[in-house]
């Protein structure tokens, strides 16, 4: 008697336990993954019976199962657009979380310089205008820099991306051309190259042909110590990308609309690095499930109040303090 009374206050324990464990399922951006990785497990540490799963699939992916309810929140590096906003059932907010920088990368045996690209050079590189090392426009930015007579091999994404939407922003900022024929998008028609998946993908693919050129984001091209160069700004200074030149980049911005969908790409500060962005997690303004709403809006506030802290040690750059504090506002708005 006693051992079966037991082993129903086992299972009543066990079931209690199991319904007090929460688990949020978010899915986007490859951009600021290592940090949401960080994130989500220094909070399961001090939360125990919360469980944030993230799957790193790219913006686009994250938009789409954000839009079509299959995940509870997304994640992205560009925002969406009116018309995706438009086709969702419910209102959703975006939400900064940090910033960080997409660079040009480049494996090209025999150089070891840091290459200069003035913004023409790289639009027409990744337009196909460009198509040799040695051409005379890049050499009249590197005049110390022996460039050898060898292809240029581009490599671009080839799944929905946040930072193929920031590259192309910006791109389209810069170049004419690039703006009536190619555009802004996590997706694009590319008009040469290979495409790898991931900002891995294309870090992977450079690494491995000699000769290739890719867009990756910064903390990608650190970890794999991939070679990256400086691009020329809106000032004309080249700058390359650091901690300090994606701030700058933010500190130009004269003010955050109410949305929080911003485009800081060619930002004009001396001191910025021109391929820069926030990027956001796409959160639910009204959640169905209460226990659900209460972590999220939880665990935002810790992002705030403790996860901008650990930002700095993955290169990314912090919310600035207005921008954060804005962002604190919205988040009181959520409801559960």
């Amino acid at each position: 008697m006693i051992r079966k009374a037991f082993i129903l206050f086992a299972l009543l324990a066990s079931s209690l336990f199991a319904a007090a464990e929460v688990n949020l399922n978010g899915a986007g951006a490859t951009f600021p993954y290592p940090i949401y990785s960080k994130w989500f497990n220094d909070y399961h540490k001090q939360h125990p019976d919360v469980q944030i799963n993230y799957q790193s699939i790219g913006s686009g992916g994250g938009i789409r199962q954000v839009t079509a309810g299959t995940v509870d929140f997304g994640a992205s590096d560009g925002p969406m657009t009116d018309e995706q906003l438009s086709q969702l059932k419910f209102k959703l907010f975006h939400i900064p979380t940090v910033l960080g920088s997409v660079v040009p990368a480049y494996n090209i045996s025999g150089v070891t310089g840091e290459i200069k690209f003035s913004p023409d050079v790289l639009a027409n590189i990744f337009l196909g205008k460009i198509t040799n090392w040695n051409d005379k426009a890049i050499a009249k930015d590197n005049p110390d820099l022996h460039l050898p007579d060898k292809p240029i091999i581009v490599v671009h994404r080839s799944d929905g991306s946040g930072t193929t939407y920031i590259f192309t922003d910006y791109l389209s900022k810069i170049s004419p051309d690039w703006k009536t024929q190619v555009g802004k998008s996590t997706s694009v028609k590319w008009p040469i190259g290979l495409g790898g998946k991931g900002n891995e993908g294309v870090a992977g693919v450079v690494r491995q042909m000699d000769g290739a050129i890719g867009y990756i984001e910064l903390i990608y091209a650190l970890q794999n110590k991939i070679t990256f160069g400086t691009v020329k700004n809106a000032a004309g200074k080249f700058v390359k990308a650091s901690l300090e030149s994606t701030t700058a980049a933010a500190a130009s911005m004269k003010s955050m609309p109410d949305d929080f969908r911003v485009s800081i790409t060619n930002a004009p500060g001396p001191d910025a690095y021109p391929i820069s962005s926030f990027t956001w997690l796409l959160v639910p303004a009204q959640w169905k499930d209460a226990t659900k709403g209460k972590v999220m809006v939880d665990f935002l506030n810790w992002m705030l109040d403790s996860g901008e802290g650990m930002v700095k040690e993955l290169d990314y750059a912090p919310l600035p303090g207005n921008v954060a504090e804005k962002v604190r506002a919205r988040i009181k708005q959520i409801k559960y």
